[in-house]
């Protein structure tokens, strides 16, 4: 099995979650989060007067899936989220041993 996490902009969340759900996937986690990756931030203007933004809205996305879906998982995440600019988002991987089901005790897979 394998977790993925993507953190994304926030106007690409629903194209992602419907990319996703149309290639099976049934279960993620959604946090609205705060970050920032090399574009730093931006400077804006409130009242005459010019403020650093250092820390943007971002939505962070987790699904753990089995292995075999992993790279169609990725492809169609990175096909939603993709506008060609900075800020895009990340994707990252890595690998989980076991997955419990907390009503049943189901493990692996199947607690998917």
């Amino acid at each position: 099995m394998t977790k993925l996490e993507a953190v994304i902009q926030p106007a690409k969340f629903e194209a992602v979650k419907d990319a996703l759900l149309e290639i099976g996937v049934e279960g993620m986690t959604v946090t609205e989060v705060r970050g920032h990756g090399r574009q730093k931030g931006h400077t804006e203007f409130y009242r005459g007067r010019e403020y650093t933004v250092d820390l943007l809205p971002k939505v962070k996305i987790e699904v753990v899936l089995p292995d075999l879906m992993v790279d169609r998982a990725v492809q169609a995440m990175a096909n939603a989220a993709r506008t060609g600019k900075i800020g895009d988002g990340k994707i990252f991987l890595s690998r989980v041993d076991e997955a419990i089901r907390i009503r049943n005790d189901e493990r692996g897979e199947t607690a998917l």
